[in-house]
């Protein structure tokens, strides 16, 4: 049985529109991605937040305005890929959406998609609403004013009405003073025939509906449009104008209120009452994807290589003259268009970023424009995800771990968005920290800030010392007042502060590179002072209310007892070359401290009163002589489990764990997580109950806390962070202050665990990437959209980018070839043998990237009968991609994988064995072993053993076994199981043994297993469907991971998915013993939880493809379904937990721990 569960939401906007949904004089902005609506309003600085973001029971397939008659706001109309439309209006008192109307379209089935997605118009009075759904019909119905006996404003069943205009490709009312309402059609007349605007009333005289008869109803009808001609942008009439249409006039004027057809190369203006045509040819042909109006004379257009125009209308009085279009600049590739006022537009992406940008429509002079775009604020959107890879960062060492993916450091790295919006983005599940404020701007270089309490009876923190290279600045709290003091006491100002802390009785300890000094509380504040000896400065300092540890120039340890007035308790002069790297003086136990030395890479547990060494540990790694950088010891887990933990950070981004004996003080349990390539600067932070979590600032901030019995490492969003520290003050209570390169800002640490997206732009397709741990690393397949001289170029190549910086390295590999551009279709990464022995007279293995290709020139290609390569690169020692050995196919690569060292390739329309030999460096051999004919063409493959699944693109999955060759006899690929039903196919993978998972094109999940104990042969070969969903977003990539569940585990996670239109789940299954209680929690909360629209969860949830329709999901849970027991009321709970079985505390302890599974 399986668990699905959603770990980034999708991020992808289709569809967005303005209206006054929650108030009559506020506007807000409603976003559909995927299956959710998002409620969004603007701020005083023209950006937006989110106010509300709400799952419905479907696929969200349009967005529409309704203003009934005599309501003050607006209502929403919706419609699902179901075909299921519903009205929402908002409910003051309930603060929710409440459903108005809903209609369910039957007849679906037996008509064909429209040529373009499903369109809903809103015709300009408001009275008419006209969908496109499907080809050659329009879906009608009038709004009318609601009635107290009926809420809704719509007819109760919309009128199919059937016209002769088939392959449309927009359609738009026009703006008429009559009560009939004009319709214009831009379409294709016949397939691959010109392209025609056509105009109809949408009903006649006697508002009947039109029965679109091109004889009798069709007004207009215009051809010599552009061929590539996509969108039609309705012109408004002047307030006021007036129309004189003059008989046989020789000349017939155009005025406003006709329609603008827009083309790749022209626009035509056509004025629909006197016919009048206006052409404008443009400088630049491009291909616009979105447009939306700024005024009635000017409209933003928006192309699909980012670049946004505006055009405007040439007018004298109400007659057109002409059209002229200026190029602002680059944004995302819009998908959707808004006006937000005040020149603020919101751009919609499906393959970027969304953003919001401010443009000065104001300016006259129309040539400033292209300086005059102002990105206000972007919002991740990581769809579409076409590949990525699951990445371990505490797991490429040689340390102990107590599992894959336990460190809390995984993240999946996806190729996101498409060609100009290409980018590479790391979707890590990590705590947010929420900027409260700014303290202090313009900060430069900030080493270190430490939070103290000016007097004893203080019960807040109230004093900030911040520490600058060349002086210290302090600031005081007071209430509700910041401010900046000249002094305090007798801390000196005018040097850096290694240290600050609070001491008993009211003292203060401050360390600086010349002196230790303690200060009382007055009159006379100097109480203490130390200074190193004569030549040295003081490099290193930590101390607890008893001792103070000092480094001067970090070859004397001293100690200092703080209790005697910072007496001289013990020195420790070292020898030259080993150095003192880091000191540390724990809290939690006495009389120890811990010293890192930089030669010989050890870490040392000392008595403060003597200096001996009670335990030494050498940190020495295996081809690595790391160097300890940074020490702290805190109490993470509850001491009835553990004892304190200490914390290394390694020079080279390492850090290592030990486990504290408070007893012997000796170290054991080492342990080890990556945290980027140079080391982490690690800052406690205190909790209630005597516990504290660790901040760890480096190029991947984590926050190390203790839950369930372990410690936990949970990604951090202050990637700016240089220091931090914890503050609990009067006005922010348990904040914590960051500090970065240029200010000084307070937040507070999210209660809980959430994904966040780290972005970096590349500006070409990511299509392909694979990791290699060896060369710590990430190969990329990229795809490069050049324009020149107007015609579109295409480049592939192959970049190596750093796992942790993102960094490229290296140069990359271009790819030329005789036959024309070459596409990347696929990569793996591997280790072959090599043409190198080793000791054991064994060729080596090396590390090796696989890459299958596609040529894009059909004439080259078939001329030279070469449509694909397979290509194998290797990494040099300056980490630069170099082709080791390349094979010319007779058709494209699809899927490369890999089998016992052999590589298994997905042709056009076969999948192939092959065996490579390395003979040099820089040449192989390929040989063909086997082969076997796919039912169409092979998409996906997936290895386990001598087992190759291989998904199909229409015939669902083969089973295929490799059969090695014995003697002369060859080997063979022998299809042992296969699934016969149809089944569009996008992405397969093992979950277990004879157990697959798949995905469809229309967004379905299937399991399929071998039914390898059936009675006869055909069953045997029949594979059985053992559990099915649909998931609405078509999945793209799936990969497999293995985890051992723990011992009270409900589900076992398999594998992650990626989506279309950017989500990212996780799939698990579901265990023996729990799989009755959340099967009957799902149909419990499917029945009793309420949803936006009241639409069926069962039908969203059911199977659904053209040849098969189920009414409910088979064997499968959905996780973000039970998820949200935790965020009902308890009177709701106990509802749903009725019959159950288990308590509702059971259950929302159960959901939580699925939740945490995460």
């Amino acid at each position: 049985m399986s668990y699905l569960a959603p770990i980034h939401r999708p991020s992808s906007v289709r569809y967005a529109i303005k209206l006054c949904l929650l108030d009559a004089e506020q506007e807000c902005l409603v976003l559909a991605k995927g299956n959710r609506i998002e409620i969004w309003t603007q701020t005083e600085e023209d950006g937006l937040v989110m106010l509300s973001s709400k799952p419905i029971y479907g696929r969200i397939s349009m967005l529409a305005k309704v203003r009934p008659e005599g309501s003050p706001t607006d209502m929403l109309f919706v419609g699902t890929s179901r075909f299921q439309y519903i009205v929402l209006a908002y409910n003051k008192d309930t603060n929710d959406l409440e459903l108005r109307q809903s209609f369910q379209d039957v007849q679906e089935r037996h008509m064909r998609d429209s040529q373009s997605r499903d369109l809903c118009l809103i015709d300009p009075t408001g009275k008419y609403v006209v969908l496109e759904l499907f080809e050659g019909i329009l879906t009608c119905n009038r709004i009318f004013k609601p009635r107290r006996t009926r809420t809704g404003c719509l007819e109760e069943k919309f009128e199919s009405i059937r016209i002769s205009e088939i392959n449309v490709r927009a359609t738009t009312f026009l703006y008429t003073e009559t009560k009939q309402p004009k319709i214009a059609f831009l379409y294709e007349d016949g397939i691959g025939g010109e392209v025609r605007l056509a105009t109809y009333r949408l009903v006649d005289e006697k508002l009947v509906w039109s029965r679109f008869e091109t004889s009798r109803h069709r007004e207009n009808e215009v051809g010599d449009l552009d061929e590539s001609a996509s969108h039609l942008i309705p012109i408004p009439k002047n307030a006021g104008q007036k129309r004189y249409i003059v008989r046989n006039a020789a000349i017939t004027k155009a005025h406003l209120g006709g329609v603008v057809v827009i083309g790749e190369s022209k626009f035509t203006y056509l004025d629909d009452e006197s016919k009048a045509i206006i052409e404008y040819s443009l400088p630049n042909p491009t291909i616009f994807v979105s447009w939306v109006a700024c005024d009635d004379l000017r409209y933003l257009l928006g192309d699909m290589y980012g670049n946004l125009h505006i055009m405007t209308i040439s007018c004298q009085d109400a007659e057109v003259i002409g059209m002229e279009l200026i190029h602002l600049g680059k944004t995302s590739k819009p998908e959707v268009m808004v006006d937000m006022g005040g020149g603020v537009f919101f751009i919609g992406s499906h393959e970027g970023d969304s953003q919001v940008v401010k443009i000065d429509t104001s300016l006259t002079d129309l040539e400033d424009l292209q300086w005059s775009i102002e990105i206000l604020q972007t919002m991740d959107n990581i769809a579409p995800v076409l590949d990525f890879e699951i990445m371990d960062l505490g797991g490429r060492n040689d340390e102990t771990q107590s599992n894959e993916y336990s460190t809390g450091q995984a993240r999946l790295v996806t190729g996101s968005g498409a060609f100009e919006n290409g980018s590479l983005r790391s979707v890590r599940s990590g705590v947010g920290l929420k900027d409260l404020g700014v303290l202090v701007d313009d900060l430069q270089d900030i080493q270190d800030v430490f939070a103290l309490r000016s007097t004893a009876q203080s019960d807040f923190d109230d004093l900030l010392v911040v520490s600058l290279p060349t002086e210290t600045r302090v600031f005081t709290f007071d209430g509700q007042e910041i401010e900046e003091v000249d002094s305090f006491r007798n801390l000196q100002m005018d040097c850096q502060t290694l240290l600050a802390m609070n001491l008993p009785d009211g003292m203060m300890l401050q360390v600086t590179e010349a002196s230790v000094a303690i200060s009382g509380p007055g009159p006379s504040y100097g109480a203490a002072e130390w200074k190193p000896p004569q030549e040295k400065t003081i490099t290193s300092a930590s101390a607890n209310d008893g001792h103070i540890l000092v480094s001067a120039s970090g070859t004397v340890l001293v100690s200092l007892d703080v209790k005697q007035g910072l007496k001289e308790v013990a020195a420790w002069t070292l020898e030259q070359g080993n150095e003192i790297a880091c000191v540390h003086v724990p809290s939690a136990i006495s009389g120890i401290g811990f010293v890192g030395f930089w030669k010989s890479g050890t870490v040392s547990v000392l008595n403060l009163s003597n200096l001996e060494v009670i335990f030494s540990e050498n940190l020495t790694r295996k081809n690595n002589a790391s160097i300890p950088r940074h020490i702290v010891l805190a109490q993470i887990l509850p001491e009835k489990s553990s004892g304190p933990t200490l914390f290394v950070a390694m020079e080279d981004g390492v850090v290592l764990t030990f486990s504290v004996d408070k007893s012997s003080h000796s170290l054991s349990g080492r342990k080890s997580i990556i945290l980027g390539t140079q080391h982490a600067q690690l800052h406690i932070l205190p909790r209630k109950g005597g516990l504290s979590n660790v901040l760890a600032t480096c190029e991947h901030p984590s926050l190390i806390y203790g839950s369930e019995g372990r410690i936990n490492y949970a990604a951090v969003t202050v990637e700016d962070a240089t220091s931090a520290c914890s503050f609990n003050s009067e006005l922010f209570p348990d904040s914590v202050v960051v500090a970065t390169s240029t200010n000084l800002k307070i937040s507070e640490i999210d209660t809980e665990r959430r994904t966040h997206v780290r972005t970096l732009p590349m500006g070409r397709t990511v299509r392909r990437i694979a990791y290699s741990p060896a060369e710590r690393a990430f190969g990329i397949g990229c795809i490069e959209r050049q324009l020149r001289k107007g015609e579109e170029e295409v480049i592939s190549t192959f970049t190596l980018v750093e796992d942790m910086s993102f960094g490229q390295v290296g140069q990359p590999y271009v790819f030329e070839d005789s036959n024309g551009p070459e596409l990347i279709e696929c990569i793996l990464r591997t280790q072959l043998p090599s043409s190198r022995l080793g000791n054991d007279a064994q060729q080596e293995l090396v590390e090796r990237f696989v890459i299958g290709t596609s040529f894009l020139d059909e004439e080259l290609s078939q001329e030279n009968n070469v449509k694909g390569r397979i290509l194998v690169f290797g990494i040099d020692d300056n980490r630069n991609p170099f082709l080791v050995s390349s094979h010319n196919l007779k058709s494209a690569c699809r899927r490369v994988a890999m089998m016992d060292g052999k590589i298994v390739a997905a042709l056009t329309k076969t999948v192939v064995v092959f065996e490579f030999n390395e003979t040099s460096e820089k040449s192989g051999e390929f040989t063909k072993l086997a082969t076997f004919r796919s039912a169409t063409v092979p998409i996906d493959l997936s290895v386990s053993g001598n087992i190759i699944a291989v998904a199909d693109m229409m015939q669902s999955v083969a089973i295929v076994e490799y059969v090695p060759g014995k003697g002369a006899l060859p080997g063979k690929l022998v299809q042992v199981a296969k699934d016969y039903q149809a089944f569009w196919a996008t992405a397969v993978t093992e979950i277990g043994e004879n157990s697959w998972l798949e995905a469809d094109h229309d967004g379905n999940l299937i399991v399929l297993d071998r039914n390898i104990d059936g009675p006869t042969l055909e069953d045997r070969k029949r594979m059985q469907v053992t559990s099915e969903l649909n998931l609405g977003d078509q999945v793209n990539v799936i990969r497999r991971i293995n985890i051992e569940p723990s011992p009270n585990a409900m589900i076992v996670p398999k594998a992650f998915l990626g989506t279309t239109e950017g989500s990212i789940y996780l799939y698990s299954t579901i265990l023996p013993a729990s799989q009755d209680v959340l099967m009957r929690l799902q149909e419990q909360m499917a029945r009793h939880v309420p949803t936006v629209g009241d639409l069926d969860f069962k039908l969203y949830r059911s199977f659904k493809n053209a040849e098969r329709e189920t009414s409910e999901p088979f064997r499968f849970v959905d996780g973000e379904l039970i998820e949200r027991f935790l965020d009902l009321d308890i009177e709701l709970q106990e509802t749903i937990c009725q019959g159950l079985g288990p308590s509702v505390e059971d259950v929302r302890n159960m959901v939580e721990e699925l939740k945490k599974s995460q």
